[in-house]
């Protein structure tokens, strides 16, 4: 469940086999204070990108920038142009994206992308829940124009990489280049509880319900 498990396999394989990142790029992560985008932010930063992570709390925002060593952080939720806020951190534009949430925090990543981001698609948390498929901008001319990659991905895609990458993860814990946060509740009967909490980010890192 935890950093050298699925967790860190899917921000680890995501990122490296999709968004491909290269010394002096820029990489945004979407839901970046959860147990995947953190992990996301530190391995990028350890393949010399620079890291913004967007995320729903100003707590959270001090948390990516202190403990995960994110170069930039940007609270969604009271950014009034969140479009703005991603081209003003990120000025030479975005040449990766983790998106780990979809919906209109996405719209706003997309609209500055570079010729040839790539965009690993982790997950789509803003939209599970609605009971109308909202509309949003059409993704088809940004991928067109920019020549742009866009992968949805599950971590089972790479099951054959998954020893060399726990490999690396290993090394980099080891040597103290990685960390992680979990919020653990306690109790059988407080798994709705933890569900809801979930979907509302009140966790920080992996959400885990000790029984």
């Amino acid at each position: 469940m935890g950093i050298l498990g699925m967790t860190g396999l899917t921000a680890y394989l995501g990122l490296t086999e999709i968004g491909l990142p290269k010394k002096g790029e820029t990489l945004v992560v979407s839901g970046a204070a959860g147990a995947v985008g953190s992990v996301v932010g530190q391995v990028g930063k350890l393949l010399g990108c620079k890291v913004v992570g967007i995320t729903g709390s100003d707590e959270k925002v001090t948390l990516l920038k202190s403990k995960f060593k994110f170069d930039e952080a940007i609270n969604y939720k009271t950014t009034p142009n969140l479009r703005d806020a991603v081209k003003s951190t990120c000025p030479k534009g975005v040449d990766i994206y983790f998106d780990n949430v979809g919906g209109e925090i996405s719209d706003a990543v997309l609209a500055n992308i570079n010729q040839y981001a790539r965009l690993p698609v982790c997950g789509a948390i803003s939209l599970y829940n609605k009971t109308e498929v909202p509309v949003g901008p059409r993704l088809q001319p940004i991928i067109l124009t920019k020549s742009a990659t866009m992968r949805g991905f599950i971590v089972s895609d790479f099951s054959e990489k998954f020893l060399t990458a726990i490999k690396q993860l290993s090394t980099w814990l080891n040597e103290d280049k990685l960390t992680f946060s979990e919020t653990i509740v306690e109790g059988f009967d407080n798994i709705p509880q933890a569900f809801i909490d979930l979907f509302d980010g009140k966790n920080e890192g992996k959400m885990i319900v000790c029984i």
